[in-house]
């Protein structure tokens, strides 16, 4: 996706989720997110949002602490959080494109992202995921995703996220995992073993596992906002569970 268009992502899941916190309510327990109520939704997105904001208009080069979380509650709480949000959107509305400054996951090939785009495809993503958490806390079941962000989640998840040593999602002998969006036409290949995963934009050879759907529903299966069953998984079973249990960000 074009930096634009996960800004205006970003922007979008944003004021969708303060919304759905806004009418849930500060008490509301987050079903998707278990020991969480909407307040501590609010707090930990708006310290993430302020983070952000801080490499894109100061331009820091080494990583920093994500900071404390405000003393907020109730409508105060809210404000604050609509408030880090525009200041997000904003700073990244404006940045230049040639900004420099840190980024933390693998640069995906064969084209790394600059750090805007980076911050925004990352910020659209925290947002959209907790927007569904939100949503959870109404009694419904998580919301949709747009495919296309969808289909971009799945890639900074599986290429980025999983590609850091620390990702637990490993086995003894060598395995492979197939993820494919039956809507997007995109599909990957991750290759498991005692090393942290390697994943290819790609559909080819043998693989002792397939996790297919629309693409939302994989982006929150994958995110563990949605059970396995959500998606259809053929093969080996074994390594989807091995995801559900060891995928944890």
């Amino acid at each position: 996706m074009k930096t634009t268009e996960l800004i205006t992502a970003l922007s979008g899941e944003g004021r969708a989720l303060a919304a759905a916190a806004r009418q849930a309510g500060p008490d509301a327990p987050v079903p998707t997110c278990p020991g969480w109520q909407i307040r501590d939704l609010l707090r930990h997105t708006g310290a993430v949002h302020r983070w952000a904001a801080a490499f894109v208009t100061e331009g820091y080069t080494n990583g920093r602490p994500l900071g404390g979380e405000p003393d907020l509650d109730g409508d105060e709480l809210l404000q604050w959080y609509v408030e880090q949000h525009r200041l997000l959107v904003g700073a990244l509305t404006r940045a230049p494109e040639d900004l420099d400054c840190w980024t933390f996951l693998p640069a995906p090939s064969p084209e790394p992202l600059p750090p805007r785009a980076f911050w925004a495809r990352r910020q659209a993503h925290e947002t959209a995921v907790h927007r569904v958490d939100a949503e959870s806390a109404l009694g419904g079941g998580p919301g949709t995703v747009p495919e296309h962000l969808a289909a971009d989640g799945i890639d900074e998840l599986l290429r980025g996220f999983h590609a850091r040593p620390k990702s637990r999602v490993r086995t003894e002998e060598p395995r492979t995992l197939r993820v494919r969006a039956t809507d997007t036409g995109d599909a990957w290949t991750v290759r498991l073993s005692p090393e942290p995963p390697r994943t290819e934009r790609a559909a080819e050879g043998p693989a002792e596992c397939e996790l297919s759907g629309p693409a939302d529903r994989l982006y929150l299966a994958l995110w563990n906002r949605l059970p396995l069953a959500a998606v259809s998984v053929t093969g080996d079973a074994d390594l989807a569970r091995l995801w559900r249990e060891k995928s944890g960000i």
